[in-house]
């Protein structure tokens, strides 16, 4: 399958578990993959050639932003922000987070306002759980997931 340059992979890439995974992926199926990333995980590592890294200024949401204005129908975005997330649904991107399952407009209001509710009992000084340790399950998963979009996305083009 040649190089579809109309749809991508995009990454939230600060704080991304999964990355390696990612460019495994998208280098057997032909895909670009762009991540996004503050300054301050600036690298001099080279990368593969169809890994391109777009940095921000460290502002909080800088690399949500910027990764809002580039995303287009059809791309693929690996992000734990469910904020994030609830920008990149409505533009008709496949959202899947690090721990394997995809986003979708059904779920992601429910999960802002248990975000929002856990937020208003920090401020109030009580304690709220963590996320799950991130398990090699978690990573199976994801790679079960993504490898299913770039299926998709290539049966698609066939």
């Amino acid at each position: 399958m040649g190089r579809n340059e109309d749809s991508m992979i995009f990454i939230d890439g600060d704080a991304c578990p999964v990355k390696k995974i990612i460019m495994e992926e998208a280098e057997r199926y032909d895909e670009k993959v762009t991540m996004v990333t503050s300054l301050s995980h600036y690298s001099e590592k080279e990368l593969p050639k169809h890994v391109d890294v777009v940095y921000v200024d460290e502002g909080a949401d800088s690399a949500d932003f910027r990764l809002v204005s580039l995303l287009k129908q059809s791309d693929i975005l690996v992000t734990q922000d469910y904020g994030l997330a609830s920008l990149a649904l409505p533009k008709g991107v496949h959202v899947c987070h690090h721990t394997g399952f995809e986003y979708d407009s059904y779920k992601i209001d429910m999960m802002l306002e248990t975000r929002f509710a856990s937020a208003k009992l920090r401020k109030a000084g009580q304690r709220t759980k963590g996320p799950k340790k991130f398990t090699d399950e978690d990573r199976q998963k994801f790679r079960m997931l993504l490898v299913k979009l770039l299926q998709n996305k290539k049966e698609s083009l066939l």
